[in-house]
């Protein structure tokens, strides 16, 4: 099992649920932990009798909602080892950046737009320490410039994180924004009308974290999902 840490102030939310997708059309058992502070998935995800903490699937996917710890999980399930192939955390706190044990995750990626609040809130989940955690860098932008990622360099300069010379871009708002949301009114992912620059980007995602996975098979199947 694998587990895989998303970090940041940013909303990760619905990039997390498209990767998944993808995850669990190649026979992939996935589960989403929304341990954020709005937890957003009560109200994007749809689900018949919401409680204070539960477990919903959402088109395959298993998305757990109101969970401080992987514990919780594994008592809620009545499971030992909780049996999924990946584990995707969507962390947007320190508190949960600790009981999620992400330190220790197989995989951290940071998720951050280029405004100060999701940069220097993203930066404080991670927290100061001798220890450097290494992450990858998930960067929404609409100019892509090296200004703006030398900028985060220098404001994580004291901070927990090493970052991997890999990175991965998406534009900040080419209209993908208003597709997810009417495939959220419908009830839906579907990957047809986004825009390229935001597939190539889950696609990225998806060949680190399942690099098993065979992507050319995967841009057929969007055409289809």
């Amino acid at each position: 099992m694998k587990r895989i840490g998303f970090i940041g102030a940013y909303d990760k939310t619905d990039l997390m649920i498209y990767v998944s997708k993808i995850l669990v059309e190649n026979g992939l058992k996935v589960l989403v932990v929304d341990s954020t502070t709005l937890q957003k998935t009560r109200y994007t995800v749809p689900c018949i009798t919401p409680s204070r903490y539960y477990i919903t699937t959402y088109e395959n996917i298993d998305i757990a909602i109101g969970f401080e710890t992987l514990q919780e999980i594994r008592n809620y399930t009545g499971k030992v080892e909780l049996e999924y192939d990946i584990i995707l955390l969507d962390i947007d706190n320190q508190e949960a950046f600790d009981n999620l044990e992400i330190r220790t995750a197989d995989k951290n990626y940071f998720v951050t737009a280029f405004d100060n609040y999701s940069l220097k809130k993203g930066l404080e989940i991670i927290g100061k320490s001798e220890e450097k955690k290494l992450m990858t860098k998930v960067l929404f932008s609409n100019n892509m410039s090296n200004d703006e990622d030398e900028y985060l360099n220098f404001l994580s300069f004291y901070y927990g994180v090493k970052w991997s010379k890999e990175k991965i871009y998406f534009p900040y708002e080419v209209g993908d924004n208003s597709i997810i949301v009417e495939n959220q009114r419908n009830a839906r992912i579907s990957f047809k009308e986004l825009s390229q620059e935001y597939k190539d980007g889950i696609l990225d995602l998806v060949s680190q974290i399942a690099p098993k996975i065979k992507i050319n098979d995967v841009k057929k199947m969007l055409k289809n999902i």
